[in-house]
């Protein structure tokens, strides 16, 4: 064997919990007071000292009616055991203070329609969960949240794109829908047959910048339908999309969990459209090989029961 080999743990080294409960007898200088200061029973303390001896080689106990006695032996062991746990319990205090470290915060990077209209609720819950967990979140388009987790700027990300982006594991939490939406005065909004994919595809559209996942979905959707055309505007925000169409500039195509409120009030009106599947995955995205922990993992969970549309 390589001398560079590390070195094994003998199977002859107790775990933990048989040392402590040496110390524990040596204390108290009877098996029976260990085994209550322990909480476990006399019987399962005896078993386990005797199995700690034949684990050893050696003699720990001298017992009598009187009580227990450590030999020669199990004195020597005693003052080794004791250093070992209390290696463990600083070892064991170091995780816990590492735990809190991670515990105490937790960075979200997400795109812009989950974090305007998915993660507010879903943070919320959180803060009932850890309350004590200081949330920071990031928005930007899918792209930008990819690059913000393999840069280990935030420990989950969601993503509203075609696939997982390179670099990332990610699991889908829902779907959405894109629709195509028009100010009332548009000529659009007064059509009685849907539109079709080729006359979307020639029509200058306000449009989300390159990058995001609603762009995405769009351009793989009309790319067997001629392409998008030259766009109208190309806007970096949900908010600044919407507020164009409403202005009457032109048509656009976002998703249906961004207008509600707009669809609702008929600032916009949705335009049907046939030939075409506009729906997309959300996804909660994180760096490969590192599964979310603490309170990622927490808000993770509570995006299970997922946002509408499916």
């Amino acid at each position: 064997m390589s001398s560079d080999a590390p070195a094994l743990l003998s199977h002859r080294v107790p775990d933990l919990g048989a040392l402590e409960l040496l110390l524990a007898v040596a204390r108290h200088g009877s098996l029976g007071r260990a085994a209550r200061d322990l909480g476990i029973t006399q019987p399962a303390a005896s078993s386990r000292v005797r199995s700690m001896e034949r684990q050893l080689g050696l003699t720990l106990l001298d017992r009598s009616p009187r009580g227990s006695r450590l030999t020669d032996a199990g004195a020597l062991v005693t003052d080794w055991a004791r250093r070992v746990v209390e290696a463990g319990e600083a070892f064991d205090a170091g995780a816990q203070a590492l735990r809190d470290r991670r515990d105490s915060r937790l960075r979200v990077a997400a795109s812009m329609t989950i974090a305007e209209y998915l993660l507010p609720g879903w943070l919320i819950a959180l803060r009932g969960d850890r309350p004590d967990t200081a949330v920071s979140l990031l928005a930007g388009n899918s792209a930008v949240v990819a690059q913000r987790l393999l840069t280990g700027e935030a420990d989950l990300g969601f993503v509203e794109g075609l696939s997982v982006p390179e670099g990332l594991d990610g699991t889908v939490i829902a779907h959405d829908r894109l629709v195509v939406v028009v100010a009332p005065s548009h000529a659009w909004a007064r059509r009685r047959t849907p539109l079709t994919p080729q006359e979307l595809a020639r029509t200058p559209l306000i449009l989300r910048e390159h990058g995001s996942g609603t762009r995405q979905v769009l351009d793989a959707a009309l790319a067997v339908h001629g392409g998008l055309a030259q766009p109208l505007l190309e806007l970096s925000s949900t908010t600044a999309v919407k507020g164009a169409a409403e202005s009457g500039a032109g048509p656009c195509v976002l998703s249906e969990l961004a207008l509600g409120e707009e669809l609702s009030a008929r600032r916009l009106v949705k335009v049907p459209i046939a030939g075409v599947r506009l729906r997309r995955q959300l996804r909660a995205v994180w760096p490969s090989g590192h599964r979310p922990t603490g309170p990622a993992r927490d808000l993770l969970s509570l995006t299970r029961s997922g946002p509408p549309g499916d």
